[in-house]
């Protein structure tokens, strides 16, 4: 969700397009706006070994500076995916990189670098199968990881400024894509890891255990989403959980099967729950029980929605698989304002910042604003 306004409704490679810029390899991970400037990754080279973090001028597109790593981990994986999918995550003052291969940087505003881990070789039964995606969160000084795989299966609090672990807990070995959600309530800060064995909430200081919901199998890839005190979890649809605490047990408010997204995450606006699935029907529900509000299909060629929904000022923005992103003005029913294709492969959310919409496909970082001239 963005406060934004004034966004455009309608763009092209030559309409509304403020600056296109090119990117040298291939990335899942979602554009980070920090500080003026536009951080993103993608990896490159002979098996997906070079591994990138880029810097841009959010307002002009300039490349600030650009870092090269070798991949240390191992580096094969699905077709669909790549090295580059997680997101990177910023404070403000660093820019932390996560590549799937486990190589771990962490770098200052002006690309320096002030820390490097190589998971791989600090776990070295760390299983990339397929292609792990999940991204690193924030919460005060540390950096949580969640490194679940079918190997040597963790999540783990790093000291944000030393990269050092401060714990690690071992989790069972499963595939799973599902980024960390940080809860913070009345003053306590909670950070939810999802799998399909359940939902777990720890101390993100500690990782001690607070409370965990196993009750049914949850989704692997969909991430959690807060909403008006309740849990978004993707399992096999929509479930809505109120949380637990350490004396008390986490409880189902309601479940919705016909909010099954597939690969992208949940949207919570505005007292309402929106969902696109794989065929690229919109679906949008009551927040408070589940009910379906109504359904609409978006515009397209039939390709998958990976990207997760974004909403800003009343409109929802949803890219397919194709780079095509139908904008909807969202309410009693949906209005589809636009469908613009950019005809280049899109699989990571949209960032929304500054009045633009930020795209990135596999071989550009495209800013959207409208041109006021």
């Amino acid at each position: 969700m963005s406060d934004e306004t004034g966004l455009p409704v309608r763009w092209s490679q030559t309409e509304n397009l403020r600056w296109k810029a090119d990117l040298p390899g291939r990335g899942l991970s979602c554009p980070v706006i920090a500080g003026g400037k536009v951080y993103v990754t993608a990896c490159s080279g002979f098996q997906q070994t070079r591994l990138h973090v880029l810097c841009y001028e959010a307002a002009t597109g300039k490349k600030l500076w650009e870092r090269q790593f070798w991949a240390t981990g191992n580096t094969m994986c699905h077709d669909k995916t790549c090295m580059a999918a997680p997101t990177p995550v910023s404070d403000g003052e660093r820019i932390y990189a996560l590549f799937a291969c486990g190589d771990l940087a962490a770098l200052d505003v002006n690309g320096n670098l002030l820390w490097y881990r190589s998971l791989g070789r600090d776990y070295p039964a760390l299983g990339n199968n397929v292609g792990m995606a999940a991204s690193p969160v924030l919460c005060k000084d540390v950096l949580i990881l969640p490194m679940v795989n079918p190997g040597d299966s963790f999540v783990a609090g790093l000291n944000k400024s030393s990269g050092r672990n401060l714990w690690k807990s071992e989790r069972p070995r499963d595939l799973n894509w599902v980024t960390p959600l940080v809860v913070n309530e009345n003053g306590t800060s909670e950070v939810l890891f999802q799998s399909a064995r359940g939902l777990t909430a720890c101390d993100p200081e500690t990782g001690r255990v607070r409370w965990s919901f196993t009750a049914q199998k949850l989704s692997e890839v969909p991430s959690p989403v807060q909403a008006n005190g309740l849990l978004l979890i993707g399992a096999g649809g929509v479930l809505a959980l109120k949380p637990g605490s350490e004396t008390s047990s986490a409880s189902v408010v309601w479940q919705a099967g016909k909010l099954a997204s597939g690969y992208s995450s949940p949207l919570f606006y505005e007292g309402r729950v929106y969902a696109v699935n794989t065929a690229g029907v919109l679906n949008c529900a009551d927040a408070a029980n589940g009910k379906i509000l109504w359904q609409e299909r978006l515009k397209g060629k039939g390709n998958q929605y990976w990207a997760s929904p974004v909403v800003a000022d009343g409109k929802l923005y949803a890219v397919d698989e194709g780079g095509t992103t139908t904008v909807v003005q969202i309410g009693a029913q949906p209005i589809v304002l636009a469908s613009n294709p950019l005809n280049e492969t899109i699989l990571a959310t949209p960032a929304i910042s500054g009045g633009a919409l930020y795209l990135r496909s596999d071989q550009h970082l495209y800013c959207i604003a409208e041109n006021r001239k």
